[in-house]
């Protein structure tokens, strides 16, 4: 524990240097608290139409107005986030450990099973990712669990790439050759010396894959393809918002479009320092 306390406290200190990133820190805490601690604060009713209660404009009882549904926009919007972060992080998750696990091995491989596992990454590559994910959700019931694994079942093909140039570094590195002069298995090799060495990339590489995640649930809500009642999430809602923003609804679009913006800004200056930050411990 101790350890890594200190690990954390230096990763802090290191990001200090980057401003932006310690920005992008920042806000992505005051969002997430936003969406999982607001509800405990801000209590509404988020299950229940009430149709006499529909399209209120902002007002001290609803400081963000209501939906069509007479949902109060503000708990909506909290609610959204939550579903919005966890698909997400579970599709970055989901690719990450995928991505990783089949770059480090073809990194390993060399020879014709590595040309061969990275010539199916580059078809893969070729295959419109969104058009696949709009299928299976037209024609499975949309879940969180569901679309989070579906997500990241077809984001892990950029990880792979990654994680296997950085095995190619690696493995002509003297401990991953002591390691094997001393008879280390493969799967040893992977778990113990090549991935963990790897982790500035993979860390790196998870913040902008939630970023992506949330972006293409936004796009699948803002299509009609996301989640349906009770769940919902930030594309969905900008979607029906946006049936209303001729009327002059402007608490329907603007709040939950900035939440979106915001929270994806903020992953992505994250893991721009992180990134600056690895890159300067290797050097």
């Amino acid at each position: 524990m101790p350890a890594k306390s200190a690990a954390l406290r230096t990763m802090l200190r290191r990001l200090r240097a980057h401003p932006l990133g310690l920005v992008g820190l920042l806000l992505l805490l005051l969002l997430t608290g936003f969406c999982f601690l607001g509800p405990y604060i801000y209590h509404t009713d988020q299950t229940y139409v009430s149709l006499a209660d529909a399209a209120l404009p902002p007002t001290s009882e609803h400081p963000l107005g209501t939906d069509a549904n007479g949902f109060d926009a503000l708990g909506r919007l909290m609610k959204g986030g939550q579903v919005s972060l966890q698909i997400g992080l579970l599709a970055a998750v989901t690719a990450t450990v995928i991505g990783t696990l089949y770059g480090t091995i073809a990194g390993l491989a060399k020879g014709f099973l590595d040309g061969a596992m990275m010539r199916l990454v580059d078809i893969l590559l070729s295959v419109p990712f969104l058009l696949v994910v709009l299928i299976l959700s037209a024609r499975f019931t949309a879940s969180a669990v569901s679309l989070g694994l579906i997500i990241g079942a077809f984001s892990w093909l950029v990880p792979a790439r990654l994680v296997r140039g950085e095995v190619l570094s690696l493995r002509v590195r003297e401990f991953v050759l002591a390691a094997r002069v001393m008879g280390a298995s493969r799967p040893r090799l992977i778990l113990t010396h090549l991935v963990p060495n790897a982790l500035g990339v993979i860390i790196v590489n998870i913040t902008f894959q939630v970023a992506d995640a949330i972006l293409i649930v936004a796009t699948l809500g803002f299509l009609g393809f996301g989640l349906s009642y009770p769940s919902t999430d930030w594309g969905g809602q900008l979607s029906d918002g946006a049936t209303y923003i001729a009327d002059g609804y402007w608490w329907l679009v603007y709040p939950v479009g900035a939440c979106i913006i915001l929270t994806v800004l903020a992953l992505n200056l994250l893991g721009e320092a992180l990134r600056e930050m690895f890159a300067r411990q290797t050097n």
